[in-house]
C-alpha cells in the first residue's frame, strides 16, 4: 500500500471530459496496479503493479491544469500509491478542484489504517469497496457493484487531518 515516491505515479490511462466517473465533466486518473482482482472487473490490465507508465506529479498536473474539470482517481487502486497519490490530491485541491477516489478497499479498513487514512482529509468522496460481481447492478449511479457505497468525506474533513 506504499510503493512509490512522492513526486512519481504509475498511471495506466487519463481520460479528459468524462461523465461516467462522478459528476459532471471530469479528468479520470487510472492508477496501474491492484492487488483486489476482483472477478469480473472492468480493467483487468491495470492490475500488474509495474504496468501503465511512470509519471511526475508535475505531468498529470499539467493535464489537469488544461482541461479544468474536476477529477477522479480509480484504476487499479489508487491506494497502492499513496505517496505519490497524496501529493497530487493536495496539488489538484489548491486548484479548488473535487477529487472522487474509486477503491476496492472499504471506509472502515481506510480509516484503520495509519497509511490510508490521511487520503480521507483531501477528497470529496469514495466509492468504496471491492466489485461482486454477483452482486452487479447496472441501475446504480457511479458504481458497479451494490456493496459500494459512495462516501461524502467532507464530514471527516477535521477529524482526518494530515500536515
Amino acid at each position: 500500500m506504499n510503493r512509490g515516491d512522492s513526486h512519481t505515479v504509475r498511471i495506466i490511462d487519463i481520460i479528459e471530459g468524462t461523465s461516467v466517473d462522478g459528476p459532471g465533466l471530469r479528468t479520470s486518473i487510472y492508477f496501474a496496479g491492484c492487488l483486489h482482482q476482483c472477478p469480473g472487473c472492468q480493467n483487468p490490465q491495470s492490475w500488474p503493479m509495474d504496468s501503465g507508465t511512470e509519471m511526475t506529479i508535475d505531468e498529470i498536473m499539467k493535464i489537469v491544469e488544461y482541461n479544468d474539470f474536476n477529477v477522479t482517481f480509480s484504476g487499479g487502486d489508487p491506494l497502492y500509491q499513496v505517496p505519490g497519490l497524496i501529493e497530487l490530491a493536495k496539488r489538484i485541491k489548491t486548484f479548488g478542484k473535487n477529487i472522487w477516489l474509486y477503491t476496492g478497499f472499504t471506509f472502515e479498513e481506510i480509516k484503520a489504517s495509519a497509511t490510508l487514512r490521511p487520503i480521507i482529509s483531501l477528497v470529496d468522496a469514495i466509492v468504496d469497496g471491492p466489485f461482486i460481481e454477483s452482486l452487479r447492478d447496472e441501475t446504480l449511479l457511479f458504481r458497479g457493484s451494490s456493496n459500494q457505497r459512495i462516501i461524502d468525506c467532507q464530514p471527516f474533513k477535521n477529524t482526518m487531518c494530515i500536515d
